[in-house]
């Protein structure tokens, strides 16, 4: 069986020296390769040709059949790992907690511990018929979030 640790080097050097970083990694019980990367830019096709590329030069098929897709992780993916946050900050994310609380806004700050979010809340004001709209900012614990997205708007 192909070993993930080995995949992981395989894609570490030949991401190195690039805006890349992995995102996911799995090996099946069939030997189906997945990896997903991201950038701090852009992914190209020609990013995941080349992660592909090295990772079948670096097998052998003689000894142990696979298969392999690269891809991208794209905006409607969940986050998977810290860069993801970091490389997001100043965008709309929507966050779903534990809970199923599902709160969308800015993305403030990433720390090791969870993120902060700027949002727009109704809140009712005593002596007024019409709730205002408030900017409010709130804490998300890592081990509180279940999911957080980008939050794409056609405006």
């Amino acid at each position: 069986m192909i070993k993930i640790d080995e995949i992981k080097g395989i894609v570490a050097d030949q991401m190195e020296g690039t805006d890349l970083f992995l995102v996911d990694l799995q090996i099946s019980t069939s030997n189906k390769i997945s990896v997903v990367i991201d950038s701090w830019g852009s992914v190209s096709i020609d990013d995941c040709v080349s992660i592909s590329r090295k990772i079948e030069g670096s097998l052998d098929r003689d000894k142990e059949d696979f298969a392999l897709e690269v891809s991208s992780a794209g905006l409607d993916h969940p986050f998977m790992v810290f860069d993801q946050y970091k490389k997001n900050i100043d965008r709309n994310v929507q966050v779903i907690t534990l809970d199923g609380v599902k709160t969308t806004g800015k993305l403030l700050t990433v720390t090791n511990e969870g993120i902060e979010l700027e949002y727009e809340k109704k809140v009712k004001v005593e002596g007024k018929k019409k709730k205002e709209i408030r900017v409010e900012k709130s804490p998300f614990l890592f081990s509180n979030i279940k999911a957080t997205k980008v939050e794409i708007s056609f405006k």
